[in-house]
């Protein structure tokens, strides 16, 4: 999804959130030192307290050690002046971080120096070895992009399934929000309160809806749902101006927004932050400006307002931040006035840009658009990280269903975790937003915190099979997207515990594999497979004598080859019927002509495959296995249905 910039610079909304907050009256963020080592594993008091830490003693200690080659006084040294870290060390000490890292490596706390490692590569801006610490994090199996399974092929496989009745088809579908939310000029933005029943967004909408009369102010518009169905928005005149308004948040009961307006002469920067209330006679009162605390000279927008309503969150791009945009958050105190407001943290923010916090109406999930993060598919894309009080863990990527090679963030996602509302362009005026929907992917699910992994094996070989594996959600329909085993044959996937899932491994070098499975816990499923040998003979696909009718026995395996034709339909399939010698030759030769045709038919008549694609071929007692029959079994082995599937040679 590519958005044009604006005078809003990345104008975003949110939802309104619940969120247990330890410390919603003390800013401070006290926590004893077993509760943050049982957070993550690096915790750093000094940022939003100073902007640099510098300890001359410290620092000497620390490198008499290495010269020493104490290693571990080393590194017990090191972690303890990297913990005192403020904002400015994480770009000008990166060094440090990163002697830190391969230390903790060497010492075999791989987790931690996954951490580590990543807090570099998110905040360089001096010349470290990145290439070490890529192949560290190579080791370790960070999740790459290219573990995604490409997405124009991600939507193939799709279309297979809904021909497949044992898998379930997609629910996944993009719907716009209808001509009672867009115009015919940019729309984007959207915000909804706690029930999802009031959305509201931003406009440049004519009001005479005139093209060529475009409205160069950014407005605020409000719709109400009424039996399912959007209302056509109106205009919020009591809060709208001859300046920019937009990126509204709106409280859980909806009678308080919280928004930016740009370019008014009470503002403290470019962007500022304003609040209004409904009042006793459904008018919104006049916005006040939430002051200096939260305000600085520069931009501040992109809000989420708790539905307690005494916590904030924003984007700015304010001196004295880890990278161009950083996310803040400020607590509305005893006083109801808002506490000065603190930077989120290396964590979350980059020294790339972080922008659109929104935080789950019903989860301690922080959602967030970054283009500084290290797993990313293209400009910004949308990420999420769990909470605890203001602690964040290392944001995930929502993934490729989601995410594209062009930016998102005009996004919110509604209180029952079903869709995720944002703006988007159609290919024929790709420069007019208009709001969609979009079925919220597993990736992004507030719950899809337990871990499915395994390894998948080549039997004959003995070697890591390399293949696709998707995971299905039978119970919900959530799509998840499926994904690339690694070269050691591994995969992973977060998925929701406590419901039914099947799994789906497919390459064009096996018949796929399917696996019904209830998740309870984090899983390993290690898997051995048996590639597709250059003929296939089923023990089922056994006649009886002189009949050429299908068993229902067979059907299984019938539907192995059928499944593998529907999954590539870039191949082919021969199927070859033998006999053995007895009999009359005629005759044997026509009856296994009957048993191929019999299967052909099965599989072109039954199943959406072309006749073109499956070839069947009689060849009676003409080429057996056994040449001189004697027995039984010599006769059962020539007696036989061999399939041949093949990719047809390139002209």
């Amino acid at each position: 999804m590519k958005h044009p910039f604006n005078l809003f610079f990345l104008i975003i909304v949110s939802l309104s959130f619940s969120l247990d907050l330890d410390a919603q009256n003390n800013p401070q963020l006290d926590f004893s030192k077993k509760e943050v080592d049982e957070l993550f594993p690096f915790y750093f008091p000094n940022v939003n307290q100073i902007n640099f830490y510098e300890d001359e003693n410290a620092l000497n200690k620390i490198s008499k050690a290495q010269q020493a080659k104490n290693w571990e006084r080393f590194k017990d040294l090191l972690e303890n002046y990297v913990k005192q870290f403020a904002t400015e060390n994480f770009y000008k000490d990166t060094r440090l971080i990163w002697q830190l890292a391969k230390m903790e490596e060497l010492y075999g706390d791989f987790e931690k120096s996954k951490s580590l490692y990543r807090l570099a590569l998110k905040h360089h801006q001096s010349k470290i070895d990145l290439r070490q610490m890529e192949i560290f994090l190579d080791s370790v199996k960070l999740e790459q992009t290219d573990d995604y399974v490409p997405i124009d092929y991600y939507y193939e496989l799709v279309d297979f399934r809904k021909s497949i009745d044992t898998l379930v088809p997609p629910r996944g579908v993009l719907l716009s929000m209808g001509k009672q939310i867009n115009s015919n000029m940019e729309d984007y933005a959207p915000a909804l309160t706690l029930d999802n029943k009031t959305m509201i967004f931003t406009s440049k909408r004519s009001l005479s809806g005139s093209l060529l009369s475009s409205n160069s102010n950014e407005d605020l518009y409000i719709a109400k749902q009424v039996d399912g169905m959007w209302q056509d928005a109106i205009q919020l005149r009591d809060i709208n101006s001859r300046y920019n308004e937009g990126s509204a948040t709106l409280n859980a009961e909806g009678d308080q927004i919280i928004f930016a307006r740009c370019g008014a002469p009470d503002g403290f920067g470019n962007c500022d932050l304003y609040e209004t209330h409904l009042n006793e006679d459904s008018v919104w009162t006049k916005a006040v400006n939430l002051g200096a605390n939260l305000n600085s000279k520069a931009w501040d927008s992109h809000p989420t307002l708790s539905v307690t309503g005494d916590t904030l969150f924003y984007a700015s791009d304010r001196i004295g931040g880890f990278g161009l945009a950083d996310i803040y958050f400020s607590v509305r105190g005893e006083d109801n006035n808002w506490t000065t407001a603190k930077n989120l943290g290396p964590i979350v923010n980059t020294r790339g840009n972080e922008v659109s916090p929104f935080i789950h109406p019903r989860y301690n999930i922080l959602y967030f658009s970054s283009n500084g993060h290290l797993l990313n598919f293209g400009g910004f894309d949308i990420y999420k990280s769990n909470a605890k009080s203001f602690l964040w863990d290392e944001p995930k990527n929502i993934g490729p269903l989601i995410n594209t090679e062009g930016d998102e963030y005009y996004f919110t996602i509604d209180s029952e975790s079903e869709d995720l509302f944002y703006a988007g362009s159609s290919s024929m005026r790709s420069r007019n937003l208009d709001l969609f929907s979009f079925p919220l992917p597993m990736e992004a699910m507030p719950g899809a915190d337990t871990k499915v992994s395994g390894i998948v094996t080549d039997t004959v070989q003995g070697q890591p099979f390399r293949g696709i594996v998707s995971i299905v959600d039978i119970e919900n329909g959530i799509e998840i997207a499926p994904k690339f085993t690694r070269e050691d044959g591994s995969f992973e996937f977060n998925l929701i515990n406590n419901a039914n899932y099947v799994m789906v491994v497919q390459s064009d070098k096996l018949f796929r594999i399917e696996e019904m499975f209830f998740l309870s816990g984090d899983t390993v499923m290690n898997r051995n497979i048996d590639p597709i040998s250059s003929k296939i003979r089923f023990k089922s696909i056994e006649f009886e004598k002189n009949s050429a009718k299908l068993r229902p026995d067979m059907y299984s395996d019938l539907d192995k080859v059928v499944d593998f034709l529907l999954d590539y339909p870039e191949f082919k399939l021969k199927i070859s019927g033998h006999t053995d010698s007895s009999g009359d030759e005629l005759r044997n030769k026509s009856l296994s002509q009957e048993r191929a045709d019999a299967i052909r038919d099965y599989i072109i008549i039954l199943h959406p495959i072309e006749e073109d694609r499956v070839v069947a071929e009689g060849y009676g007692n003409s080429r057996p296995v056994v040449q001189d029959e004697e027995t039984d079994d010599d006769r059962r082995l020539n007696r036989r249905v061999e399939f041949e599937i093949y990719r047809p040679k390139s002209d």
